[in-house]
């Protein structure tokens, strides 16, 4: 059984996400309300989960941002978490995190995970993401 170990770092809101590491990983977008006099975020709901080379290349220009947005309650933005990932486990580590997750944003390997099996163990910034999980190619 592969085991793969994450660790998330954020949150980062919408306006900030040009600081997001410019490096391979998995990244988590969520509604969040940020309260400024206390300059803290309280996550809303998971919305999408995805993977890339260069997280934050992607996420300055995701084709989704707009579908996302359209999520959005009175008063919440977007925030994103980030996990760094060595590109060989990349894909496999977004497939198991979206099929034991189910995010609604999420379209594609919901209903299948092409992987053996595979043991996912979370860290760090991880709201509505469960801590430790195996998922089967059954």
């Amino acid at each position: 059984m592969k085991t793969i170990s994450l660790k998330f770092k954020g949150y980062w809101l919408e306006i900030n996400k040009d600081s997001i590491p410019k490096q391979s990983g998995i990244y988590c977008v969520y509604t969040c309300k940020y309260n400024a006099e206390k300059n803290t975020v309280s996550i809303h709901k998971l919305l999408y989960i995805g993977e890339s080379k260069n997280v934050n290349v992607r996420i300055q220009s995701h084709n989704r941002l707009p579908d996302w947005t359209s999520k959005l309650g009175y008063g919440e933005e977007l925030c994103y978490s980030f996990a760094p990932i060595a590109s060989e486990d990349r894909e496999r580590g977004e497939a198991a995190l979206i099929f034991n997750h189910q995010p609604p944003m999420n379209e594609e390997h919901k209903n299948h995970f092409v992987y053996n099996d595979t043991k996912i163990i979370l860290s760090g910034k991880i709201k509505f993401l469960h801590k430790s999980f195996v998922v089967s190619d059954e």
